[in-house]
């Protein structure tokens, strides 16, 4: 028996194991529309057809302005829907769930993708960038500076993210996680170091987690059977930024907004973090809140062999898995290691089985 392989309920959603694919950027949308593309479709089918149980689709911008570069998807649109919902049938027929990020890249927004010999840096509206906004006018490294967002800005974003929430149920999704990690727009708010506001959203923590909190109730609202997760930076490592303790206190907050699992990352706020980067090393943040919050918990990073992933939840020390890097170096990595930890549970499509005798 092998904890990694057990199945695991939240909100009524079965997910038959604890081993997830983390939400991953792709670039690809090259149309400028964020429409999905056939690479996304393959990408996409071929992790769902790998064993992981529950797989996530890339930080997908809740506004045109929302995207991280041009090349992201998006999902403010409903002509939008349909390519996700090719994306969705095809995980249901594998016997995955799917779910889908959503996301607002504040200061972060309108880059160059993150690919080799490609600029870095904001994109100029010259070659289809555009203007960001932030919670205070203060730029990411060499970025371009952004404006202050304004109240009704923040209206439409808690707007902009229910409705992008909707579309996202309307194509077949099981599961809607809001980015609150890695710098962009909820992190920048929740983030004294990017967040120097005096107004109901600066200031005090609970002032910082105010839009997250009208996000989550939004969603809830609309859909009271909705399966959220939130996505959170739980450390910038760098003194008087964003914490664990914190995290484990907005956490707590969120799972009374309706959320249902807290998806642990860390850093990308702030350029140059003493970041501890080795196995494991987000584990340690995601036993804090799991220890101290009511809310289940998820980790990634530098996660990758079958013995360190079952440890982990053996050892109480989160409640499932998300793997990115491993996942794109071999989408099978789930078949893999159900076989190495000799888990009965995980059943290898028939097309692939010769391949595991």
């Amino acid at each position: 028996m092998t904890r990694l392989f057990d199945p695991i309920e939240i909100r009524g959603l079965s997910i038959k194991n604890r081993l997830w694919v983390a939400p991953m950027c792709q670039y690809m949308s090259h149309t400028n529309d964020g429409k999905v593309q056939p690479w996304h479709e393959v990408n996409y089918g071929v992790l769902a057809r790998g064993g992981a149980g529950l797989a996530m689709v890339e930080a997908t911008g809740v506004l045109p302005e929302g995207r991280i570069t041009p090349r992201c998807l998006g999902l403010w649109s409903d002509d939008q829907i349909a390519g996700l919902s090719r994306i969705a049938d095809f995980a249901h027929s594998n016997g995955a769930k799917i779910g889908i990020q959503l996301n607002h890249a504040g200061r972060k927004a309108s880059t160059y993708e993150m690919f080799p010999n490609v600029a870095a840096g904001s994109v100029p509206i010259s070659e289809g960038g555009w203007s960001t906004i932030a919670p205070s006018a203060v730029a990411f490294d060499n970025f371009y500076e952004p404006s202050i967002a304004t109240v009704d800005e923040m209206d439409r974003i808690v707007e902009a993210f229910r409705a992008a929430a909707a579309r996202a149920t309307a194509a077949g999704f099981d599961v809607i996680e809001i980015h609150s990690a890695h710098g962009y727009l909820l992190h920048e708010l929740l983030s004294p170091i990017s967040n120097r506001r005096d107004d109901e959203y600066g200031g005090s923590l609970e002032n910082r987690a105010r839009l997250h909190r009208r996000i989550l109730r939004s969603i809830k609202a609309d859909q009271p059977e909705a399966v959220i997760f939130v996505r959170i930076s739980a450390s910038e490592w760098v003194e008087d930024g964003f914490d664990v303790d914190e995290t484990v206190k907005v956490s707590t907050w969120f799972a009374q907004d309706g959320a249902d699992l807290i998806d642990i990352s860390s850093g990308g706020n702030v350029p140059v973090a003493p970041i501890p980067v080795r196995p494991s090393y987000q584990v340690p943040l995601a036993q804090a809140v799991k220890a101290n919050s009511p809310i289940p918990v998820g980790v990634a990073g530098l996660i990758t062999q079958a013995s360190q992933a079952e440890s982990i939840l053996t050892t109480g020390q989160a409640d499932v898995i998300c793997i990115g890097r491993e996942a794109l170096r071999d989408p099978q990595f789930a078949h893999k290691w159900a076989k190495e930890l000799r888990a009965d549970s995980n059943v290898v499509p028939a097309p692939l089985w010769r391949g595991y005798l």
